[in-house]
């Protein structure tokens, strides 16, 4: 095995998506904690050095390196998982499991979480268009959906999509909670993911961010 070093930042959901694969795969590694934005010379070097986008997470494994959550999390298991179960080979299962990746990317974290964080604790906006709250509630209703005769998102077996999608929904409870009457469901799958032996590598990531948006202060408009 070669050996890992993971570049990252524990209130990122990606980052977390990463730590709870690597916690599950049981695979030791060195972490270094680069904090986005921070004018810290020890990042810039890195991460203009291997990372030609100058983000994390980043994965070093030995002279491999490989960055963005989806591509660490699937090259891990691909390579040291001792079975397919977290990213399965069958063609039409692997497939429902990229869908879901891609939706946690596309939907849940950009469009949504990291659209609004930008603007409350990026920019510092006071108030935000209704419609980026009403994204949460449309993200739960299709967590729901997914989830609807299923004990995870693509299916009854644990994959690397719950990882991906439980940092993202973790921390999008800084804007909507999780009403357990309304998504009966989702709430059950994210305290069956609460249980899991290893869950902190998600939760402590997930207090952090919950706190910072939290000391935003800022309203929906109407």
């Amino acid at each position: 095995m070669g050996k890992l070093t993971f570049y990252g930042f524990d209130p990122s959901p990606p980052c977390r998506a990463v730590k709870l694969t690597l916690a599950a795969l049981q695979l030791p590694y060195d972490y270094v904690v680069l904090v986005p934005n921070s004018k810290d010379q020890k990042l810039e070097e890195v991460l203009k050095k291997k990372n030609p986008q100058h983000t994390v997470p980043m994965l070093e494994d030995d002279d491999a390196i490989i960055w963005d959550s989806h591509a660490i999390i699937t090259y891990l298991v691909s390579k040291y998982g001792k079975d397919d179960s977290l990213y399965p080979k069958d063609l039409l299962k692997r497939a429902v499991v990229d869908q879901r990746l891609h939706f946690e990317n596309g939907v849940v974290f950009i469009s949504t979480l990291r659209a609004i964080t930008r603007l409350v604790l990026f920019m510092g906006q006071k108030e935000v268009p209704k419609e980026r709250i009403d994204a949460f509630i449309e993200v739960y209703d299709f967590m729901e959906a997914f989830l609807k005769d299923n004990d995870y998102v693509a299916g009854n077996q644990l994959t690397v999509a719950d990882f991906s999608l439980i940092s993202t929904i973790s921390s999008s409870q800084a804007y909507v909670e999780i009403e357990s009457s309304k998504w009966p469901r989702l709430s059950a799958w994210v305290k069956r993911m609460e249980e899991l032996p290893y869950y902190s590598e998600n939760s402590n990531g997930a207090k952090l961010f919950i706190a910072k948006v939290k000391t935003a202060t800022f309203t929906v408009a109407a």
